[in-house]
């Protein structure tokens, strides 16, 4: 294991956020003799856009250098493959930090390369899902660097056991953390989402909606009256939102702005289980990719048949599951963006969503020439090309397997059949 010592005399890379582990670490290296040259991913965090404060802060703190790194594009892409996955672990978290380490990871190797460095280090705890990103990710990427992680020193953790130690560190040394000891709970933010943990979040008694939102409303604070959004997918990316052209960036911006204003994906909480195999609490905000990702849902009814639906719905809880532990960059997934491409090829049309109070409803669908759907077909009136009498004959062939399981004593039915109707 990598420790402080082993880098004293050497220049690293720390992916640095501008806040209290970001400013801690990077003195206590510099302390202990390490050059720290701090990268500082621009992804479009609604918390932090004042980057020329994080870069006098890190240098503050004793960075010998400093790299801005300008990734709106990426995490925007990003964000807009994981709602063509619909890959929200365990159901209901839009993956929003868990891509967004693929991200910083990918923006940062190749700067790392252009200036001769070859040792990543991070601030994520070794109870987190985090340190596992930022290390599978670099070393699939750059599997020549060398990962370091502070908060895996014995000699680092004899120091600061915890946060107050941090702060009281920092507060000697007098580096402008904004950090303090009766902070609630921590917040990590991108374009993409907040996610919101620790500190009073911790207790199963703190209600969700205790988190200031950062990114909208709660929902009953929302207007009273609902608003219908028309987006415009094309093959598989939303191109225009209420009739004006947009990038990925652009559609998520403003699906961030429509759907906080009605609370849509705001608070939503999740008790999940980590990589590392503890249980843990997130309070997640949403608001555009739950916005485009319930209009895309609804996109995909409308063009997936039943067996390329089953494989689909495989396919979302593969992707959530290797995203959230940091296998966004291998074969497997790689393997499952191949099987989604004729997917997104189809999924062309315009959705339109009423927003009301958190909720996202469907409104309408048109425009979309590749559904399966047919009004003749599925209307219960004398029209179309289906005939109700057709099916007699499907269903004798159905009715074969059915009466041979009975036969041969393969059916049981389960308590509640077995109840008196009076």
């Amino acid at each position: 294991m990598t420790t402080v010592h082993d880098l004293k005399g050497q220049t690293i890379a720390f992916a640095a956020s501008g806040g209290l582990d970001s400013c801690t670490v990077t003195k206590w290296l510099t302390d202990h003799g390490v050059k720290v040259v701090c990268f500082t991913a621009d992804i479009a965090q609604p918390d932090e856009t004042d980057f020329e404060a994080i870069e006098k802060r890190m240098r503050a703190c004793g960075a010998a250098d400093y790299v801005a790194l300008p990734l709106h594009d990426m995490i925007a892409e990003s964000g807009l493959e994981v709602i063509q996955f619909q890959a929200k672990y365990e159901g209901a978290y839009w993956n929003t930090t868990g891509i967004g380490r693929h991200v910083i990871v990918a923006g940062m190797v190749p700067e790392m390369k252009k200036r001769g460095i070859t040792v990543l280090s991070h601030g994520a705890t070794g109870r987190g899902n985090d340190q596992v990103r930022f290390q599978l990710c670099t070393n699939m990427l750059a599997p020549e660097f060398t990962v370091y992680a502070p908060w895996r020193d014995r000699e680092f953790l004899q120091q600061f056991p915890g946060r107050s130690e941090m702060i009281d560190f920092c507060h000697h040394h007098h580096l402008p953390i904004k950090a303090s000891k009766d902070a609630p709970y921590s917040t990590d933010a991108n374009l993409l989402g907040l996610t919101h943990e620790a500190g009073k979040l911790e207790h199963l008694t703190t209600d969700p909606w205790f988190v200031t939102p950062g990114m909208g409303v709660l929902p009953p604070q929302a207007p009273d009256t609902p608003e219908v959004v028309s987006i415009r997918f094309e093959k598989g990316r939303p191109v225009a939102i209420n009739g004006q052209s947009c990038s990925a960036f652009g559609a998520i911006q403003t699906a961030n702005a429509l759907g906080g204003k009605h609370g849509i994906g705001i608070c939503t909480h999740l008790v999940e289980n980590r990589y590392v195999g503890i249980k843990s609490r997130g309070v997640y905000e949403a608001p555009g990719m739950e916005l485009l990702g319930s209009a895309y849902a609804y996109l995909l009814q409308l063009i997936l048949d039943r067996r390329s639906r089953e494989l689909f719905d495989q396919l979302s809880l593969y992707v959530a599951k290797q995203i959230y532990q940091g296998y966004g960059f291998d074969l497997g997934t790689h393997i499952a963006r191949a099987a989604l491409a004729p997917i997104t090829a189809l999924a062309t049309g315009t959705v339109r969503l009423k927003l009301y109070k958190g909720r996202a409803e469907f409104a309408g669908a048109e425009n979309v020439p590749h559904q399966l759907y047919s009004e003749a077909n599925a209307s219960m009136e004398a029209i179309g090309s289906f005939d109700h009498a057709d099916s007699e004959g499907f269903l004798r062939v159905l009715q074969v397997s059915a009466r041979a399981l009975a036969a041969n004593g393969q059916v049981t039915a389960p308590a509640w059949a077995k109840l008196s109707a009076s």
